[in-house]
């Protein structure tokens, strides 16, 4: 069985990025960065930032977005990239939701040994 994106014709990707091998530095894409979509798709978009868009109606991560597009995470990004610039797309990092904060330690610790203890 093969890894998305490795039986990939090079020329395909190359295609696909129009050259690029990075997206921008400042891009906000790590593997579980949320993203969303602003906006719908539109007639002769690209047919792999239309199925993005498409697929981020809801809060959708990179690494999703990567499997079901069946190409590299790096490929995506840059794909994810051109759309966040076009303001198509909003990006976000999941974080601890605000006013929330992280479980007392000693609770845990009792969880732990409770779970241990059976």
């Amino acid at each position: 069985m093969s890894r998305p994106g490795r039986d990939d014709s090079p020329d395909r990707l190359y295609t696909l990025t129009q050259g690029r091998s990075r997206s921008a530095p400042d891009a906000p894409f790590d593997l579980v960065t949320l993203v969303v979509a602003e906006s719908g798709p539109t007639p002769g978009m690209q047919s792999e930032l239309a199925a993005i868009l498409r697929m981020c109606e809801l809060p959708t991560a990179v690494v999703e977005i990567a499997a079901e597009l069946r190409l590299p995470v790096s490929i995506t990004r840059i794909l994810l990239s051109d759309l966040l610039d076009a303001g198509r797309i909003s990006a976000r990092h999941p974080r601890a939701a605000a006013g929330h904060s992280l479980p007392d330690p000693d609770i845990l610790e009792q969880v732990l040994v409770g779970l241990r203890n059976l």
